[in-house]
């Protein structure tokens, strides 16, 4: 039963969208509306079923509520996922048959791009509904929010290097980057410039050869990035890479990249701390990419503005390292209650809070 799922955290909605004559199969998790409307992007991915497909979306939606929170936005959170594969399932009718999906719940969800989606995708769900962000056309539109997660990111390892190992420069700290999409390839742009030296892999052989060719970068197997002998990890593909079967093989002092819900479970937080890793939460961290959507959605689009808003994310990131240094807790734990508080804080007479 969903009610009974582990990841289902009161979630206010989780809604299950057919249609047959596209092929669409999705699901759109609404986890809180206490800070407004829930915004969060759509990730398309060949999830192996039904059940490990509403598992992310549940984790994600979560997540978003956070990341809104810590990023001070009158936005709730929510994300949705459709099961399938974005190099081969594409269609125009698909993404028309999405935006009747989220136009269903009037204006409670507004999508924006995630993993396998792109501007363009969004454009074509746009055809269907308002409820959509992150556009390339019309009066705010803000584009690809990508660069802007970069950009945060970014910043955020600079935040965490600094706090662990004490310098405020990048040349010669050797970073390892998972997933070279357009986060991460953009975040690989900021690194090499600052002097950073790179090892990288991901599930497509043709970005690591750009990636190499580019960047002067060092390649590695998928299933050997966490191993690899870097001073910073950053996964900016899916999550769940810090686990039991991954931890013990992390050699780096700092955790730090642009995927969400990077831990597979909450005590692996702990497990980084007693380690002698510093994590920089994920879901602040990234929080660029929905800071530039916002200004879209909520205000008319002011790039500098995003801009400035962006670059108070090391400013975040450096509190909740030194508060969970105060208190001898894990970074991750003192992150969530953090952004409970926000939370609890912004009930609204006829708005559910999460828990």
């Amino acid at each position: 039963m969903l009610f009974d799922f582990p990841d289902f955290d009161n979630h206010e909605l989780v809604l299950f969208g057919r249609d047959a004559a596209s092929g669409l199969s999705a699901i759109i998790a609404v986890h809180s509306t206490a800070l407004g409307p829930a915004c969060g992007g759509c990730r398309m991915w060949p999830y192996a079923n039904d059940v490990e497909a509403m598992r992310d979306a549940l984790r994600l939606s979560r997540g978003m509520s956070y990341k809104n929170a810590m990023a001070g936005l009158p936005l709730g959170g929510g994300k949705s996922v459709i099961i399938g594969d974005s190099r081969k399932d594409k269609s125009d009718e698909l993404f028309r048959a999405f935006g009747r999906v989220i136009d269903s719940l009037g204006g409670k969800y507004i999508a924006a791009e995630d993993v396998g989606i792109s501007v363009a995708d969004v454009m074509t769900m746009g055809q269907t509904t308002p409820h959509v962000a992150g556009l390339s056309k019309g009066h705010d539109a803000s584009g690809d929010p990508s660069p802007f997660t970069a950009y945060g990111v970014y910043l955020g390892i600079k935040a965490a290097v600094r706090h662990k190992l004490g310098t405020d420069s990048l040349k010669g700290v050797r970073v390892a980057v998972q997933g070279l999409g357009n986060v991460g390839s953009h975040l690989c742009q900021r690194l090499a410039d600052d002097g950073a030296l790179l090892t990288v892999t991901d599930i497509h052989a043709d970005a690591v050869a750009r990636a190499v060719d580019r960047f002067a970068a060092k390649a590695v197997a998928p299933d050997a990035i966490h191993a690899a002998d870097v001073d910073v990890y950053a996964p900016c593909a899916l999550g769940a890479v810090i686990n039991p079967h991954t931890l013990d093989r992390i050699t780096a002092k700092v955790v730090a990249g642009g995927a969400n819900n990077q831990l597979e479970t909450d005590p692996m937080g702990e497990a980084l701390r007693a380690s002698g890793i510093l994590y920089a939460p994920d879901y602040v961290i990234n929080g660029g990419g929905i800071i530039n959507v916002s200004a879209e959605v909520t205000q008319d689009y002011d790039r500098d503005a995003v801009l400035r808003q962006v670059e108070r994310i090391p400013v975040t990131l450096t509190e909740i390292f030194r508060r969970a240094d105060r208190e001898n807790r894990p970074t991750s734990a003192v992150a969530d209650e953090m952004a409970r508080e926000i939370l609890s804080a912004a009930k609204v007479p006829g708005r559910k809070v999460a828990a």
